[in-house]
């Protein structure tokens, strides 16, 4: 088996004013993307297969890439607006990304094994990545009628912003596994100190602080390539139209679990997430990498 790493690069950064996936965070010019590959190649991950777009894959390449290309295999891919299935086409005047489901099926060409999907602007730190690797040594699910997936959970209210909304998939399970899961957006706790954010239905709901969401850390088997092809055609036919839709991995995790064709494990982790969604963030992001490398986790010079 030769685990990758699926790299989920290709965001515009709209809220946060520019490609915060190759910001400056670490002591030495390091950027939250350099940790997570780094701790990647420590658990055991063999290849990384990053997904950007065209536009800047000169720059992401130098800076980003070449920095351990001699360190990890290294492959791109490019996520674009018109690639779409056969029937459909760009509405005019659509600029924003279909969503996660559509970044994922960029790379579908490049995966034939089990792999791990990240942002690329999101920290998760060592302990989550071996918890994945851990997972993929696993024998494989005892029921061979469903396919067996895992996702790394944290506490919602250790991955909200002091300076604005987060979307998060919002998690329900049971006995270790994934019941439920809806994406929610423009979450963030409220002038009467409640915690609430937009359901797919568009209604504001409150939401418990100490929910357990997704930060889009999966782990998942190559036959999901299949399922996310039909669900996004499916999801064209009904909102190709649209300007601002968005087909998320949350969604179409949970519609195969709620089918019976898979089940998903909670990964318990000791790791601490952080990340950066405005620029007020950065701070406390760069801080945050500071404390551990003072204790030892990383080196300051990360690929010395």
């Amino acid at each position: 088996m030769k685990p990758t790493l699926l790299v989920l690069a290709a965001g515009m950064g709209s809220r946060y004013g520019g490609l915060k996936q190759m910001d400056p965070m670490g002591p030495n010019g390091e950027s939250v993307l350099d940790y997570s590959v780094y701790d990647a190649i420590r658990a055991g991950f063999k290849r990384v297969v990053f997904i950007i777009r065209e536009d800047f894959a000169d720059n992401f390449k130098a800076n980003i890439g070449d920095k351990f290309s001699q360190k990890i295999e290294i492959e791109y891919c490019y996520q674009d607006l018109n690639d779409l299935p056969e029937g459909f086409s760009l509405p005019e005047g659509r600029v924003k990304p279909w969503g996660t489901t559509h970044a994922i099926l960029a790379a579908r060409n490049l995966i034939d094994s089990h792999f791990a999907v990240i942002n690329a602007d999101d920290f998760y730190g060592k302990d989550s990545f071996q918890q994945i690797i851990s997972y993929f040594n696993k024998p494989e699910s005892n029921n061979p009628e469903k396919e067996s997936y895992c996702m790394v959970g944290y506490k919602l209210s250790n991955t909200l912003s002091d300076h604005g909304d987060v979307n998060r998939g919002v998690c329900q399970g049971t006995n270790g596994f994934l019941n439920n899961i809806e994406e929610h957006t423009e979450i963030l706790e409220e002038a009467d100190a409640i915690c609430r954010g937009n359901n797919l239905a568009g209604e504001r709901v409150e939401i418990s602080p100490s929910a357990l969401v997704s930060m889009n850390f999966w782990g998942f088997s190559a036959s999901l390539m299949t399922h996310l092809a039909s669900q996004f055609e499916t999801f064209l036919a009904e909102h190709g139209n649209e300007m601002k839709s968005e087909c998320y991995i949350p969604t179409v995790v949970d519609d195969l679990i709620k089918s019976e064709q898979a089940e998903c494990y909670i990964l318990e982790t000791s790791s601490s997430w952080f990340g950066v969604t405005y620029p007020q963030d950065k701070d406390a992001c760069v801080a945050s990498i500071q404390q551990l490398v003072d204790a030892g986790e990383y080196p300051a010079k990360l690929w010395e």
